[in-house]
């Protein structure tokens, strides 16, 4: 049995649980406060053909130090997740890496958008959590950037009531601007040729797809302020538009390529002070409706590599809940956002069942960001050596507690 005495609620009460299981824990929580279980909507955990970089047996301990319980993981991995055969394939891997290390995660898998592979998805709508459309290159081959192929997409999805989950930049533009750029060798570059007009212009396009076809759009890491103005726009006529932003781009930007240099590598890039500070307006606004921390490890080898050889992405599944509880710490969000960003908001988008997970929180507590201590197999994280207000210490789901601290 496990007996958690005391703990504050989001709603101010002070409550005890009574949690059946095999563990017999009695824990005093009088410093604590109950989440419930978060949920990551936007994850790449590497599995199959890249476990160099993550697996699931690492990604399932970062995931719980977190405080996540459910994750929904995307399908450009190697090779691509584009059909049943292969979803199949990759829920078996996974399971038998989760069995391995004890961690009955909740996870859900999208199915990539491949314009030769349209009547996979027939087959697996019940056994997906949406459908995944790269607009712009990034990790993998799951660039799909011709109009009549997005049109199918959009049109299947609303068909058969699944989410389309957008990586929306514009691919012409990009190549384009690589062009214009390709004397540059820093990584500031990155930035500008992947700049907020090439974003716009892609969120631009899925507003005029969800207006022609009804689907419900999920605009995936938005990150500056004209993406921003277009989503405020279609959500107040009504549209079913719904926006992730992520936390590097709420708490890091172009300054920090000074620092990180290729680690601050990601898709869609870093932003000027001026478009990370309307994230948080956004936020307050209700124009973004959830928080993905598009946890997308590299080793450090990669990312040292110069400019051009580097993969984008960043590991962020495990700092994601402290960075935002600094925040609070802060004055910059809300307790109550960050629960409807973190899991409410999910559950309602996705039409997810609420379950009965939780995850105690030390509002009070202070640590710095030990890169030696990151259950990620990468070992780094963006935010290293940051020193934060607010961390998980116990995550409590499937019957079990996770002491956070070990």
């Amino acid at each position: 049995m496990i007996e958690i005495s005391n703990v504050l609620t989001l709603t101010g009460e002070r409550k005890s649980f009574l949690i059946k299981s095999n563990d017999t824990v009695k824990l005093d929580a009088t410093n604590l406060i109950a989440f419930p279980g978060l949920i990551d909507p936007h994850v790449h955990f590497r599995v199959p053909g890249q476990e160099y970089k993550e697996d699931w047996c690492s990604a399932a301990a970062a995931t719980l130090r977190g405080g996540y319980t459910t994750v929904f993981d995307m399908p450009n991995n190697l090779p691509p997740c584009i059909t049943q055969a292969r979803l199949v394939e990759k829920k078996e891997l996974i399971n038998r890496q989760l069995q391995a290390v004890d961690i009955p995660l909740r996870y859900q898998l999208y199915l990539g958008a491949d314009k030769n592979h349209f009547d996979e998805i027939y087959k697996v709508k019940k056994e997906i959590i949406g459908i995944k459309v790269f607009m712009g290159s990034s990790t993998g081959d799951l660039l799909m950037d011709d109009e009549s192929s997005l049109h199918a997409a959009f049109a299947i999805a609303t068909k058969l009531n699944l989410v389309v989950a957008i990586h929306a930049e514009d691919e012409e533009m990009i190549q384009q601007r690589r062009l214009k750029y390709k004397s540059h060798a820093s990584h500031y570059i990155h930035s500008e040729i992947r700049s907020p007009e090439v974003a716009a212009k892609a969120v631009a396009k899925v507003i005029e797809l969800v207006k022609l076809y009804g689907t419900r759009a999920y605009i995936l890491h938005v990150s500056s302020i004209s993406e921003l103005e277009l989503i405020a726009k279609a959500k107040k006529a009504g549209l079913p538009i719904f926006a992730e932003t992520s936390p590097h781009h709420l708490f890091l930007d172009t300054d920090a390529y000074t620092k990180l240099q290729g680690k601050a590598q990601m898709n869609p890039p870093l932003r000027s002070k001026e478009h990370r500070l309307a994230l948080f307006e956004a936020i307050h606004e209700g124009v973004i409706d959830t928080i993905g921390s598009d946890h997308a490890p590299h080793t450090l080898a990669e990312k040292s590599k110069p400019y051009g050889e580097s993969p984008s992405g960043v590991p962020g599944i495990e700092t994601n809940l402290p960075l935002l509880l600094n925040a609070y710490n802060q004055g910059l969000l809300s307790l109550n956002e960050i629960v409807a960003l973190t899991c409410y908001n999910i559950q309602k988008l996705f039409n997810l069942e609420a379950n009965e997970d939780l995850v105690l929180v030390d509002l009070n507590q202070e640590k710095v960001v030990d890169q030696s201590k990151l259950k990620t197999k990468c070992g780094w994280s963006p935010f290293a050596d940051w020193k934060l207000k607010g961390w998980p210490v116990y995550t409590i789901f499937n019957n079990r507690i996770y002491n956070l601290q070990k």
